[in-house]
């Protein structure tokens, strides 16, 4: 089986995170202030929001758009994503 495209890509960003949450432990055991602690928070989940979206896409094509091989499916597919995309804008 083929590896998925953008899986780089995500491990680098899961990668980063990682550190970024380290950062956060950090600053709990630092005692800064709340605040600046809840924006580190945002700050992760909108990384973890971004490379599960690379995740979700790669899943799209390699799982699913490689297997229909009916053309009208592909398209009812492809407009399915369109609309999901926009649903998750």
């Amino acid at each position: 089986m083929e590896k998925h495209e953008h899986i780089q890509d995500v491990l680098s960003r899961l990668s980063k995170i990682e550190g970024h949450i380290r950062g956060i432990m950090k600053m709990l055991n630092e005692d800064q202030p709340c605040d600046l602690v809840l924006l580190q928070f945002s700050a992760v989940k909108s990384a973890l929001s971004k490379a599960s979206k690379i995740l979700l896409e790669d899943h799209f094509e390699h799982c699913i758009m490689s297997k229909a091989k009916n053309k009208a499916l592909r398209n009812e597919l492809i407009e399915f994503k369109m609309t999901f995309d926009k649903f998750m804008a």
